[in-house]
């Protein structure tokens, strides 16, 4: 499921902001910095990857259940909505993709003897660095 996921129309809302911080004259007049807001809940992902994706989502996620991206560190408005938008389609597709599921495993009888055989030369070690105690 590698590539790009676009949301669809009604599920997000992009909002333009003046950017903070340093740039001058450009900073003040210009408002360049994209929210992008985008409901999971109107994107019709299935219910695995919606709570995927919440969680995914962490801080980025509103109490109503929206995702908020902001990007402003490029110059341009069409950059920056580029930039929050590519995001958002790592951020949806991570949730897409299943997890890997966890297969038990034991470890060899060798490395269970080499294990035991480091403890015991570093309890010896240990030992022998006692004084009076022999």
């Amino acid at each position: 499921m590698e590539g790009r996921y676009d949301p669809p129309a009604g599920s997000f809302e992009e909002k333009f902001v003046r950017s903070g911080g340093h740039g001058g004259q450009n900073v003040n007049k210009v408002a360049t910095t994209v929210q992008l807001r985008f409901s999971p809940a109107l994107a019709g992902l299935p219910a695995q990857a919606l709570g995927r994706l919440c969680a995914l989502a962490g801080s980025r996620l509103t109490a109503e259940g929206d995702i908020v991206i902001v990007a402003s560190e490029h110059r341009t408005q069409e950059q920056n909505r580029s930039a929050a938008r590519a995001r958002l389609s790592e951020l949806v597709l991570r949730a897409l993709r299943l997890p890997k599921t966890r297969r038990a495993t034991r470890p060899t009888y060798s490395s269970g003897l080499r294990r035991l055989d480091s403890k015991k030369r570093r309890s010896d070690l240990k030992h022998s660095r006692r004084t009076g105690l022999d």
